[in-house]
């Protein structure tokens, strides 16, 4: 500690500044600023967690105070827990052995950010067992839920063999791969199940008829006459078609191309990254996946989920793995890198030991697509007018073959984006034949 001034105002110690003041803990000895009785904030705080959750012979509950106790920041713990929380009242449920350690448990509570941000504490330094992929689970939960709410007269069964059949599968094999965002997949999932419940609750208060009798006509007389949302239940419509022989013909939800690609100027887009490089008043993360977006067009889905072994650190440079073939940071920015992989913020509480670039909030976890779009507006970056120029610019100034192995896209979007900036198409052709 510097708690003193030299005579030139500069810090020094409490010896050469003649402090006779008692500046170390009382029961550790670390020479630390006193929180209370002579303690420093982590002995107050173990004697806390102590009292609340009486760990007597329980090793887990030992294991949890210390770490707890040695988090970086020990004040954002002692105010997490503090009297009145929701949080205490979780804790003092696991002291009084009201609460066990058990998923089903923590099922059964009211759900709220509070429990689920305990619960992932309690896996993320496996004092909880894991339970495969945690976003699977959510969107399984979520299913069963949505199901019981819905009518009983055709409108549930047909959903849930839908859900099931067309999604839950899907999502099932997708979550065993663990380079796929499950939040986007699940996300838009369940907007296609509410809007199929919605078609079937309306087919039936408007016309009296479930799914057997469904014509083009009430297809048609939906989507016309309410709002765009609606065109969502394209899949669902499909998907009824490969049921059973439709008497009536083939149903079909038209597909509705964007009748514009919204994107920004080249010179916006440099002045963008010159906001992530220049704007130190901006968190250092937000900055440099404001560069990953502007740099290498990196959707925001997969940006959140880069980890530290995504950053290779070689004789020649530091290189970003976002395809097959890893891409060469620039020189200007390997600092800003370095010091993101080294810790950044979200680390010093819960979130220790975290192998995400971009952590969040919950221990284990990297931080929410959305929370990470909204921080990127900050900087004056939209997501989607970004990557789209972004690629669009690259198309005019790589080759094809470089940009999917560089980037990870697939020749399709490579060549959409390739025709958009009149690039020449004839690579991107060979290359899609090649790949499909």
């Amino acid at each position: 500690m510097l708690p003193g001034r030299s005579p030139d105002h500069q810090p020094i110690c409490r010896d050469c500044a003649g402090i006779t003041t008692k500046l170390t803990c009382t029961r550790c000895n670390r020479e630390i600023e006193r929180f209370r009785g002579g303690l420093c904030i982590r002995c107050a705080l173990k004697d806390d967690l102590t009292a609340v959750l009486r760990p007597g012979d329980n090793l887990s509950l030992h294991r949890l105070i210390g770490l707890l106790t040695e988090a970086g920041r020990p004040e954002s713990i002692y105010t997490y827990m503090r009297p009145g929380t929701q949080a205490r009242e979780l804790l003092n449920a696991i002291g009084d052995r009201a609460l066990p350690l058990t998923h089903e448990a923590f099922d059964a509570l009211p759900q709220s950010t509070a429990v689920e941000h305990l619960r992932y504490l309690l896996m993320h330094h496996r004092i909880m067992p894991a339970r495969g992929n945690e976003r699977l689970v959510r969107f399984e939960q979520w299913l069963a839920t949505k199901i019981s709410g819905l009518p009983e007269d055709g409108t549930a069964q047909i959903i849930e063999r839908f859900a099931s059949w067309h999604h839950l599968k899907r999502i099932r094999d997708r979550a065993t791969n663990p380079t796929v965002n499950l939040e986007t997949v699940t996300h838009a999932a369940k907007q296609e199940i509410t809007e199929a419940a919605k078609l079937l609750i309306w087919l039936r208060g408007t016309h009296d008829i479930g799914t057997d009798e469904l014509r083009q006509a009430h297809i048609d007389e939906y989507l016309s006459s309410g709002p765009s949302t609606r065109k969502h239940v394209r899949n669902f419509v499909r998907w009824l078609n490969r049921q059973s022989r439709k008497p009536y013909g083939q149903l079909d939800v038209p597909f509705r191309p964007a009748h514009s690609v919204p994107m920004i100027t080249q010179s916006e887009r440099i002045e963008l990254v010159r906001n992530c490089l220049d704007d130190n008043h901006v968190i250092t993360s937000t900055r440099l996946a404001g560069l990953i977006l502007l740099l290498w067009a990196h959707p925001i889905n997969k940006i959140v989920m880069l980890s530290h072994d995504d950053i290779d650190s070689v004789p020649v440079g530091l290189f970003l793995k976002l395809g097959p073939i890893p891409a060469a940071i620039p020189e200007a920015i390997t600092e800003m890198f370095w010091h993101q992989r080294q810790g950044s913020e979200n680390r010093n509480t819960t979130n220790t030991n975290t192998k995400w670039l971009f952590p969040g909030t919950r221990a284990g976890q990297h931080i929410h697509p959305a929370t990470l779009s909204g921080r990127l507006k900050v900087l004056g970056i939209d997501s989607q007018r970004a990557r789209n120029a972004t690629l669009r610019d690259l198309t005019q100034e790589v080759d094809a073959r470089t940009l999917m192995d560089l980037l990870g896209y697939s020749p399709a979007i490579i060549a959409q984006h390739a025709a958009r900036s009149a690039t020449r198409m004839s690579d991107y052709v060979a290359l899609k034949q090649k790949r499909t």
